[in-house]
């Protein structure tokens, strides 16, 4: 048995795939032997780069622009990834957005607009999906959650109500796809730096949130790759269902 995180011979759709989590996940995949289509919203130029990158890594690899607001786009998408690989082993729901506001400030449309773009493409990929997942001798979903979703984010109860609800599709179709080999997880970054939250790491409150870490640092979207990968890969070919903290004891801190 070898013990090298392999992914050879697989294919991944990572959405929100150009930047941040997104790019980082393409890649780790990609290194660990995985093919990739990195699907991205709208900046055809930032994924042209992660395309370029992945192929420098003797990998194939392919994008897909489109918002997946979009109720077209999730199927478009998958459509692509049997067009450019013939198949589809991996999907990682990682695209999302993250707005700041007091509960009184919460407006129907901020309330839909988060919920559209953090949990229903998520629904309609999964749906897209799992018939070519269940040709897969290893279909693996993965989630970008957060730890919102398990501890309450203060000022962000769209969001942290958003990644809640798409824990909760996690556990229900681990039930539902385990009989046909599917596994069903999510990652739940916590403090992490990318281009969405370093304006925020920056400000007087963020530094006290990374002071409050326990390992004293935010984690860097490479740390969550690390995971997402883990879990598309034989070496949790028994986990599923299970929501992946990637936080550095920040839940637990005293």
């Amino acid at each position: 048995m070898s013990l090298e995180l392999d992914l050879t011979g697989r294919v991944a759709v990572v959405t929100g795939g150009s930047r941040g989590i997104g790019r980082a996940t393409a890649l780790t995949l990609a290194e660990a032997g995985a093919d990739v289509l990195v699907a991205a919203r709208s900046n055809a130029a930032r994924a042209r780069e992660v395309v370029a990158d992945i192929e420098r890594l003797g990998r194939r690899a392919a994008t897909v622009l489109g918002d997946l607001t979009d109720p077209t786009t999730p199927g478009r998408t998958v459509q692509a990834c049997m067009e450019h690989f013939g198949r589809l082993d991996i999907l990682v729901n990682n695209a999302g957005i993250w707005e700041k506001g007091a509960i009184e400030e919460v407006t129907p449309e901020s309330l839909e607009r988060t919920f559209r773009v953090n949990l229903e493409p998520a629904f309609l990929l999964c749906a897209a999906a799992v018939p070519l997942l269940k040709e897969s001798r290893a279909g693996r979903i993965v989630n970008i959650s957060s730890t919102a979703s398990l501890l309450g984010e203060p000022f962000h109860s769209p969001y942290a109500a958003s990644k809640a609800a798409l824990d909760g599709l996690t556990r229900s179709l681990a039930v539902e796809l385990g009989p046909h080999r599917i596994t069903v997880n999510s990652v739940a970054p916590g403090w992490t730096e990318t281009d969405m939250t370093v304006d925020e790491l920056q400000t007087g409150t963020g530094r006290r949130l990374v002071e409050s870490i326990p390992l004293r640092k935010p984690a860097t979207a490479q740390d969550i790759a690390y995971a997402v990968a883990f879990l598309a890969s034989d070496w949790a070919g028994h986990i599923s269902g299970v929501t992946l903290p990637v936080e550095g004891a920040y839940r637990i801190r005293r």
